[in-house]
């Protein structure tokens, strides 16, 4: 048994203090606070802990209400206010972009708060436990903690994972999604060995099977639902990605706009576009948007969503192989990777475009701040970062990432041949 003075928070959520010279990570500890824990993991130079007792507890500390935490692995800070949350949120993007990047003059600024911070999400994914029932998976565990249900869910997902009545012994996960601006829901079944559920419905949701190559298929109704972000319609197809909470979806892309100030002629580069987030939500603002994605399904619903637009091009691949061979000036460029961050060559290939400016959005400080490095060196100045807060009660951290090019040379710029479809 210890007792410490916790003095910092780290990129994972812990609380740390130190003793006799080394780190120790407390889940579940405020800063500020003196608590007594016990070590439960001794690595040497470091150690993580568990929390006994708090004897002087940080005044932002709050019961947490849902009756799983600290046992599901989900949430990590309901126990602390969320005006401290956002405050740590942006604390650990500076200490990311300062240590692991090298960048001790990066401008963090305040984390913008979600305007839910219950009940926000639009997809979740479930694990049945050995009994079968659906559950999430234990802090740094496999072990599934089975629930009745999670604060974290949208009501419209709330109400549907309290009316499954589920009995398949050959699923392995189940995830649930939600349109929240349409009302439209889905739930997407993978199984062993691919074998399709026998299911019956009562009431008007999607069911999809997810193989194991990523195809979908259909069970009931449809392989898709739609999301409407700022007045525009998005299809988003099972395996596709789109952002958890809607409402700071709108918040993020509001905030791309503003990093790149596009003045309606400029060539965009939307790199890992997606089902067309960024791309579309953009195309108004620049004089032609090209988009780069390696997911089938997810293309093929970015030019659907695309429809009716002339200025844009969606290009099926990975970003690393398409970047090279694009033979065309890029004037402005977003970059929206998944969690370990860009490829090295597709981050070589983009510097090697010179865009004048580069929104990056990331949604992990530490493939951030080692991303950050290579643009700083090949001589981008990083402007200010924007952290979003698309995930509140847990530590996770979604930021957007302003990057300008100095000593700008003039270019000659090429135009794409723009297409009805957006295809």
């Amino acid at each position: 048994m210890l007792e410490l003075e916790l003095t910092g928070i780290a990129h994972g959520g812990d609380a740390l203090g130190r003793h006799e010279g080394r780190v120790i990570f407390v889940p579940y500890g405020i800063p500020d606070e003196k608590v007594r824990v016990e070590i439960t993991e001794d690595r040497g130079r470091w150690a993580r802990a568990r929390l006994v007792e708090v004897l002087r507890p940080s005044p932002h500390r709050t019961e947490p209400p849902c009756p799983y935490f600290g046992i599901c692995g989900g949430c990590q800070w309901q126990h602390m206010d969320y005006e401290a949350q956002l405050v740590y949120k942006r604390v650990i993007v500076g200490e990311q972009l300062h240590h692991l990047g090298g960048l001790q003059e990066a401008t963090v600024e305040p984390t913008l708060a979600s305007p839910d911070v219950w009940r926000y999400r639009n997809h979740a994914q479930f694990t049945p436990g050995p009994d079968g029932r659906l559950g999430f998976k234990a802090a740094r565990s496999k072990r599934v903690v089975p629930i009745t249900t999670c604060l974290l869910l949208h009501p419209l997902l709330a109400d549907l994972f309290s009316a499954l009545d589920l009995a398949l012994p050959e699923l392995e996960r189940l995830s649930l999604r939600a349109g929240v601006r349409t009302g439209e829901t889905m739930l997407i079944f993978e199984t062993v060995n691919d074998e399709p559920p026998g299911i019956e419905v009562d009431m008007p949701v999607s069911c999809v099977l997810l193989l194991k190559d990523g195809t979908p298929v259909n069970l009931v109704g449809r392989n898709y639902l739609v999301e409407v972000l700022d007045g525009r319609q998005f299809r988003v197809s099972a395996p596709s990605f789109f952002q958890v909470n809607t409402a700071q979806a709108e918040q993020l892309v509001k905030t791309v706009a503003a990093f790149l100030q596009l003045t309606g002629h400029e060539v965009l580069l939307d790199a890992y576009c997606g089902v067309g987030t960024f791309a579309l939500s953009l195309a108004s603002q620049a004089g032609q948007v090209i988009g780069v994605e390696e997911n089938p399904y997810a293309i093929a619903d970015a030019r659907l969503n695309a429809q009716g637009l002339f200025n844009v091009k969606f290009i099926e691949g990975q970003v690393e192989d398409i970047l090279p061979n694009l033979d065309l000036a890029v004037d402005a460029a977003v970059l929206d990777p998944p969690r370990q961050g860009c490829r090295p060559e597709a981050l070589q290939a983009l510097i090697d475009l010179r865009p004048e400016r580069i929104a990056y959005v990331s949604c992990d400080p530490a493939t951030l701040a080692r991303d950050a490095r290579k643009l700083s060196d090949a001589g981008y100045r990083l402007v200010r970062v924007q952290p979003v807060d698309m995930f509140p009660q847990t530590y996770h951290i979604e930021t957007a990432s302003l990057w300008v090019r100095p000593s700008l040379r003039p270019r000659a710029r090429q135009s794409l041949t723009p297409t009805p479809t957006g295809g």
